[in-house]
């Protein structure tokens, strides 16, 4: 028997046999003949379902072609109202707007594929399919213009019973949630292939399952589909912005931002949350310009800015050296109304120290203490470190004692700014008082910085019996020696005009094997001057390389000392080895050369004579 499918109907049989006709098939009466290859199927009643106004067949449909005749029995006639048809295993069954849901039998027989001409079928491949009801899968195409459409990676389908959207976002909510990325995929493209919309809420937890299992190509088909549909919402491009700086890097997440601000109804949907992700994702490229011009626009847009919005462009210009805009953020948080969260008052404070400014920066501090909000001990070090770089001293012990009553203990770098606090202070003796209790009660706190602002009040009080315990008690408490200290040392020598003691100093650092610099010989250079030791200081000058400071300090105390026959010769040294005399140098050389030229003169010698 002949059997023919009205336009948008589907037939199904048992036993059905085909054999080809013509290429030129003949459609009556809006009909059209049922275009298949030689197969055979087997349907028995038990593998036929129907559920709302819909039928399942249980069986696999091979690729038609128009112009073929099929011989069998058939079974039933239904009309498209009845019946969804979306395709077969080759190619569809009938026309773009119908569909049919296919379903594997349990014990079907394989269908076998005869060598016909199918050049008209469509052959794309696409994943299996399953059901609402536990259907087991079967293999399914899409056409090109839904492929196309929906340019995801090769999913499974699924037909759900239920319509309703509502119903279905919250499954692709909880399914996004729980982390099952392949079920949500699948429904969501489900649901675009039924033409049924997800709410946006579901979409960003689909978005956000993407990015975090590394779906990102999937992630922007989908983000397109929403701004299609104009349900992207700012969590939406927040989301979508941050997953392609974390896998492409800040320049193409810019550039992006950049694409989609181009775009009127893209842009209307940035708030807040989108301009607080673009400025992280700069500030943890330390793109500090960038986020500059992000805020601009944030306040051009206006755009209110959040805590979190302040919070990120201070860090983010803190850290990239940028005090005054940190500060202009600072400000503008205040004026909006806004209180800094600690973390701001911190980041403030580290750049106001860093700058000297610390009368900014005490502002700030007393204000965390009015707000409740504790200092840690970075912003209690670093606001006594500016002070005590401001000589400020007294205001720096203040904070140290508030340091003292609070749950941080002071360390190294608490002790180490006191000390430099006191000694730019000029109270060196109070210095070395304070170093002498750190010794007692905090001795595991002493360290080489600790030590040189001792050996510097020492210098500076010319207690160099003192500069040589500490250094000796350096050495016997392994602390290692550098050569800042040994001239620490050494300079104490030479203002307490002690020479001899500190060449022995340098001789010991020479044992030591530390190697000394331009400072160590210029302190020992100007204590052999004063010690009238010039055999030493002229050894010292033979063995190191020709320098002008050390030949400037040797002439000049030759002259002051009156050895102008010496200063002659090492001034004509220098002047061999082409090293330039400064400015008292050549003064006092002049001085010397004119009083000798007067001596000479006859005249002179006449009225000497006389």
């Amino acid at each position: 028997m002949e059997i023919v499918l009205l336009r948008d109907c589907v037939a199904v049989g048992s036993s059905l046999r085909c054999s080809s006709l013509p290429e030129t098939g003949s459609i009556v009466r809006n009909k059209f003949h049922v275009p298949c290859l030689c197969f055979g199927m087997n349907f028995g009643p038990d593998k036929l379902r129907r559920y709302q106004n819909s039928c399942i067949v249980d069986c696999q449909v091979l690729s038609v072609q128009q112009g073929i005749r099929v011989v069998g029995c058939p079974s039933w006639l239904r009309r498209k109202s009845m019946v969804t048809v979306f395709g077969s295993k080759f190619g569809l069954l009938c026309e773009e707007n119908v569909s049919l849901s296919f379903l594997k039998g349990e014990d079907h027989q394989s269908l076998i594929k005869c060598e016909v001409d199918c050049s008209s079928c469509v052959t794309p491949q696409i994943p299996q399919v399953m059901d609402e009801l536990n259907a087991k899968p079967v293999d399914y195409v899409l056409s090109p213009k839904q492929e196309k459409r929906f340019g995801l990676s090769k999913r499974k389908l699924q037909f759900p019973e239920e319509r309703d959207e509502g119903m279905l976002s919250k499954r692709i909510l909880s399914l996004s949630r729980l982390n099952k990325l392949r079920s949500a995929l699948e429904l969501y493209m489900s649901m675009e292939a039924s033409d049924l919309q997800p709410n946006a809420h579901a979409c960003n937890s689909l978005l956000a399952c993407l990015v975090r299992n590394g779906s990102l190509d999937d992630a922007l088909e989908v983000f397109e589909l929403m701004k299609k549909k104009e349900i992207a919402t700012g969590h939406t491009y927040s989301l979508i912005l941050k997953a392609v700086a974390g896998v492409r890097g800040c320049d193409y997440a810019l550039k992006m931002f950049k694409a989609l601000e181009g775009e009127g109804t893209a842009a209307k949907n940035f708030d807040a949350i989108v301009y607080n992700t673009m400025i992280s994702v700069c500030g943890k490229a330390k793109n500090w310009v960038e986020a500059d011009v992000l805020w601009r626009k944030l306040n051009q847009n206006a755009v209110p800015g959040t805590m979190l919005t302040y919070d990120l462009l201070v860090s983010t210009f803190v850290q990239c050296d940028q005090t005054e805009l940190a500060l202009e953020a600072y400000h503008e948080m205040i004026q909006n109304g806004l209180e800094p969260s600690g973390d701001i008052m911190k980041a403030i404070i580290a750049s106001c120290t860093k700058n000297g400014e610390w009368a900014l920066a005490l502002q700030v501090f007393e204000k965390m203490l009015s707000f409740g909000i504790k200092p840690n001990a970075i912003a209690y070090n670093s606001m006594i470190n500016c002070l005590g770089k401001a000589g400020k001293y007294d205001i720096a012990f203040r904070i140290y004692g508030l340091m003292k009553n609070s749950e941080h203990k002071p360390d190294a770098y608490t002790w180490n700014a006191l000390l430099s606090s006191l000694y730019r202070g000029g109270r060196y003796a109070d210095a070395l008082r304070l170093f002498e209790g750190i010794s007692k009660d905090q001795r595991d706190q002493l360290n080489v910085h600790l030590y040189n602002v001792a050996l510097l009040s020492c210098q500076k009080l010319a207690l160099w019996e003192r500069s040589l315990q500490l250094l000796w008690q350096m050495e016997t408490r392994g602390i290692p020696l550098s050569t800042e200290s040994y001239n620490h040392v050494v300079s104490a020598c030479e203002t307490a005009k002690k020479p001899k003691v500190a060449l022995q100093v340098y001789q010991r650092m020479i044992h030591s094997k530390c190697p000394p610099d331009l400072f160590t010989y210029l302190s020992l250079v100007r204590s052999c001057v004063w010690g009238s030791l010039w055999k030493e200081a002229e050894d010292i000058l033979e063995t190191v390389t020709p320098n002008a400071s050390l030949y400037n300090a040797l002439i000049h105390g030759l002259l002051l000392r009156g050895k102008t026959t010496m200063a002659k010769k090492w001034y004509d040294r220098m002047c061999e080895v082409e090293l330039k005399p400064d400015g008292k140098t050549r003064a006092l050389m002049l001085q010397l050369y004119t009083n000798d030229r007067v001596r000479a003169h006859p005249r002179f010698r006449l009225r000497k004579h006389h």
